[in-house]
């Protein structure tokens, strides 16, 4: 017995009769990692008991050589079994938990070959760069760049202009995507930022020190990845008129940054 239910909000119907619709599951199974034929005959082996190579080809709509060669394949992962029943080969699925072990396999597997992969892109050395952000929309794109190089953020003379309020929406993403894809912020911030942007400081108080008085400036500098960016026009959590920011790629000159920030971070209680 079918059970019908109406939806009003997308003007179409649906059926409930415990059993689910043939195929629903084969773009999920490809994306883990099965060939096309793969999810088609597992998913076939999910409605049946066991079967024959004749049934599973029927049933999967997977010409039978081609059983024959991914039913192989899907032993060796583990997500099929053979038997035998009145001296006839048979297959069963698995249960589908195993799936996750595979993905797990793969997870293991990439992250042993992972430093080594790694090592070989740092490498190669990368085509050195200069260009010039300006304005609200430059802001926008340096913050943007630090997402996509996905690397950890290292912040001298800081300010908080992140915090300028016509970044408001942006900032909200951005920060969301910062915890997404790990990506730590070290910030360096001037004096004031800790009195003047309550708000800033909290945030990042786990990561976060602050540059003694007498050393205040109108600048700062920002490091991540292969990025040195320099900037000119900051306020104190606002972005004055006249921002310009100069980004130099250089993964050479962005390294020895770095070195002179942890000398900094260290050297600071």
């Amino acid at each position: 017995m079918l059970i019908k239910l109406w939806s009003d909000s997308y003007h179409h119907k649906s059926y409930i009769s415990g059993w689910y619709s043939k195929g629903m599951f084969e773009k999920t199974l490809q994306v883990i990692g099965l060939t096309p034929n793969e999810a088609k005959i597992y998913e076939s082996l999910l409605r049946m008991q066991s079967a024959n190579i004749s049934t599973i080809a029927i049933k999967s709509k997977v010409h039978r050589r081609n059983v024959y060669d991914s039913m192989s394949k899907l032993i060796d992962k583990g997500i099929v079994s053979e038997l035998v029943l009145e001296n006839e080969k048979h297959f069963k699925a698995v249960d589908p938990k195993r799936l996750m072990g595979l993905l797990k396999e793969k997870e293991s597997i990439l992250g042993e070959a992972l430093p080594g992969m790694q090592r070989l892109f740092q490498q190669i050395e990368t085509k050195e760069q200069a260009y010039v952000y300006k304005g609200i929309q430059g802001f926008r794109n340096y913050m943007q760049d630090i997402l996509d190089v996905g690397e950890d953020v290292y912040a001298v003379a800081a300010k908080g202009g992140w915090w300028d309020p016509r970044l408001a929406a942006f900032r909200k993403r951005f920060y969301k995507e910062l915890t997404r894809k790990k990506i730590r912020v070290f910030h360096l911030f001037d004096y004031r930022t800790k009195h003047l942007i309550r708000e800033v400081a909290k945030v990042h108080k786990h990561e976060a020190k602050f540059l003694p008085m007498a050393y205040e400036t109108t600048s700062a500098i920002d490091i991540f990845g292969d990025h040195v960016v320099t900037f000119t026009g900051l306020g104190f959590g606002k972005l004055e008129d006249d921002l310009t920011q100069f980004v130099l790629i250089s993964r050479k000159l962005a390294d020895s940054y770095r070195t002179w920030f942890r000398f900094m971070w260290d050297s600071l209680p």
